[in-house]
């Protein structure tokens, strides 16, 4: 395993980390509570230390997944990230948005599930248009200087909404958004446009959500919806695979796959691994061999010739994952 800095948080956390969000039974492709076991085990072992769930990730059942497993490990060589915005167990008016009655009434839910009285990272899961964000950024603060988060980060939004984020913590002295985790991929790279240098100025860790284009990458572009993973993503309406480029993408993914005798995912991973926009990209999946193939990924060395191979047909596509 390989680590790095995340950010300005001084936390160093596994160039991968493991995303949560397949644990539970909401979808007939997750995993259930013994198969997650395993999962994060297994990623222990391997070296990985940092997990990312959310409280509406299978209406908790992530989260309390994550924590029955961590609860038998040191918890202080763990870094777990949760998010809020999203209903969690429960619907109703107030299990939404980013208001201070949502977020402290989540934050408790969720550490309850974890069974953690802190939690590492604390995420908006999106922007709210209903919530002044002055108001969200002092409930957090709050938070954070009651010791329930340590410190706190940003999830899909336009980048002139995080800098307004970024100069109100600055202004009024507040806990600031110290993470981005955002849609990046090779056939979605709309963030470099943007947010990526906001991130680089203000030192803020990049994780990555999606790296893999929700499975797009990991298989030819003519295969993409012959898996249950893929059906969801077409009925989500993830336009992976519409871009003007991706299936041109897609091909030279593949044939450096196999020439180089690694598998597409690998490939695409390794990618993310040598970009200097990407602290940690978060790798969901839902079984252990292919845990063990994102790991030996790391050891990949793509050329300088091999990025541009990769990157050279992109072009630009339709702003997706802020809503």
């Amino acid at each position: 395993m390989e680590y790095t800095t995340l950010g300005s948080t001084g936390m160093e956390v596994s160039k991968i980390c493991l995303g949560c969000m397949s644990f539970g039974s909401q979808d007939d492709w997750m995993l259930d509570a013994e198969e997650g076991r395993e999962l994060v085990e297994r990623a222990i072992e391997l070296g990985v230390n940092f997990f990312d769930t959310a409280n509406a990730y299978s209406a908790g059942e992530s989260e309390e997944i994550l924590g029955d497993v961590l609860a038998e490990y040191d918890r202080d060589e763990q870094v777990v990230a949760t998010k809020v915005r999203f209903a969690g167990a429960t619907e109703h008016r107030n299990a939404t948005g980013l208001s201070r009655k949502t977020i402290e009434q989540e934050l408790e839910h969720s550490l309850d599930r974890l069974g953690m009285d802190t939690v590492d990272l604390y995420q908006i899961h999106r922007w709210d248009y209903d919530t002044p964000i002055e108001t969200t950024l002092r409930a957090l603060d709050d938070a954070v200087r009651r010791g329930d988060v340590r410190h706190i980060g940003a999830s899909s939004m336009w980048a002139h909404q995080f800098q307004r984020a970024l100069d109100i913590s600055k202004r009024e002295g507040l806990a600031r958004f110290e993470t981005m985790q955002n849609l990046y991929h090779l056939t979605y790279r709309e963030e470099e446009r943007e947010m990526y240098p906001i991130c680089d100025r203000e030192n803020v860790g990049v994780m990555p959500w999606s790296p893999l284009g929700a499975g797009y990458l990991t298989r030819p572009h003519d295969e993409f919806t012959e898996t249950a993973r893929g059906e969801h993503e077409l009925d989500y309406g993830t336009p992976y695979h519409e871009g003007p480029a991706s299936e041109e993408i897609n091909g030279r993914v593949e044939e450096l796959a196999d020439e180089k005798g690694v598998s597409m995912a690998q490939i695409a991973l390794a990618w993310h691994f040598q970009n200097d926009n990407v602290d940690a990209p978060i790798v969901g999946t839902s079984s252990v061999e292919h845990l063990e193939a994102a790991v030996e990924a790391l050891g990949i060395d793509l050329s300088d010739s091999d990025v541009e191979y990769l990157e050279e047909p992109y072009h630009p596509v339709p702003v997706f994952g802020h809503e």
